[in-house]
């Protein structure tokens, strides 16, 4: 078959690696370079990790994202994981550290605790007295996005698919299955599968009901002399306990200090506009941390990077069949782990024409 893929992040450029390792012809479009700094798969550094509360199911789909992520480091020859484990902070009763760490035992998951003031001795830039409670695993660690996006674009065109990048989709024909292109062309295809992100709903405008688009921004800082060492031995931040939603990327591959905050996001209609920073976001983003990260007001921002994705009301994956294309889309900003998974999956339903499994695998609601 002929398979058309609309959108180079991370689901795209998987769903075009599945399909033409299956000996699919394959055309990606992407309306801007790859990797793309303004989509969500285009920033330095993602985090995987095992850790989701027990209800979700997501932890236990952990383990073939893995397996799809090995997969693909050799048809790239080389990994673009950094294994370097994950760490939960939890402050409050009843936070999201606190669940995933019931989800972790309730999958068997093994995790090492410790208590406040040990977290802050491991961990220097932890204050010890906002700690309840810490817990590690070596099953996660930093998927380094740029890399492996450039990377699979490279292996895309050396396998034969016909990779358009700065080429802006402007309608897509589920029923004849054509593409069309701003400049007029018209792409036809047996199939079309739709990974265009925040954008989603320029093509398909009765998806808003289903899906949210939000604007968010990520600060990379520059921490204090005495606690560089620190941050490069640290591992991934999942959450740092409370109501902020806080998740921190040490410095790894292309990327440095990240901080990230759950909180720090609006509702965003047109994803192409306000993505420049704006005057003092980054220390905005940065003094969330405080409890628990101590001396906050020490760390310089260096840099500011917004970021548009697509929400549901649940926070699962959402795919949606639509004649001769297949929509996918909303991974509510913790999709990137599973990147590799998706496209192999996709790949299956796109042969099979089975969207129910697809989508039952999506929300891990089933293998």
């Amino acid at each position: 078959m002929h398979i058309v893929v609309v959108g180079a992040g991370i689901s795209g450029l998987s769903s075009a690696w599945a399909l033409a390792k299956r000996g699919h012809q394959v055309t990606l479009i992407e309306q801007g370079t790859i990797p793309n700094p303004l989509s969500a798969s285009g920033d330095h550094h993602r985090i995987i990790r095992r850790a989701y509360g027990a209800a979700t199911g997501y932890a236990n789909t952990i383990t073939e994202a893995y397996d799809a992520w090995d997969e693909l480091w050799d048809d790239l020859g080389r990994s673009h994981l950094d294994p370097r484990g994950f760490l939960c902070v939890s402050r409050e009763e009843g936070d999201e550290a606190e669940t995933y760490l019931e989800g972790m035992k309730a999958g068997g998951y093994p995790v090492e605790m410790f208590d406040g003031a040990e977290a802050a001795r491991r961990y220097p830039f932890l204050e010890a007295q906002s700690v309840r409670f810490g817990f590690s695993s070596k099953d996660g660690g930093a998927l380094h996005c740029k890399l492996i996006a450039s990377d699979m674009a490279g292996w895309l065109r050396g396998s034969g698919v016909n990779l358009l990048t700065e080429t802006r989709v402007a309608a897509v024909d589920p029923a004849a299955a054509v593409v069309r292109l701003d400049t007029g062309e018209e792409i036809a295809a047996d199939r079309i599968v739709v990974t265009a992100g925040a954008w989603v709903a320029r093509l398909f405008p009765e998806l808003t009901k289903d899906v949210t688009t939000y604007r968010t921004a990520v600060v990379y800082l520059e921490p204090p002399r005495d606690l560089k060492a620190a941050w490069e031995a640290a591992p991934v931040i999942v959450d740092v306990g409370g109501k902020i939603d806080g998740y921190i990327l040490p410095p790894s591959g292309t990327g440095g200090l990240k901080f990230g905050s759950g909180l720090h996001k609006e509702k965003w209609p047109d994803a192409d506009a306000g993505r420049n920073p704006r005057a003092g976001e980054g220390e905005q983003v940065r003094d969330l941390f405080a409890p628990p990260m101590t001396r906050l007001d020490e760390y310089r921002v260096l840099d500011v990077v917004t970021c548009a994705y697509t929400f549901t009301p649940d926070e699962t994956f959402y795919c949606r069949p639509a004649n001769k294309a297949l929509i996918v889309s909303a991974c509510s900003g913790h999709g990137y782990k599973f990147g590799a998974a998706v496209g192999r999956r996709v790949a299956d339903a796109v042969e099979s024409g089975d969207n129910d499994r697809l989508a039952r695998w999506l929300r891990a609601e089933a293998a």
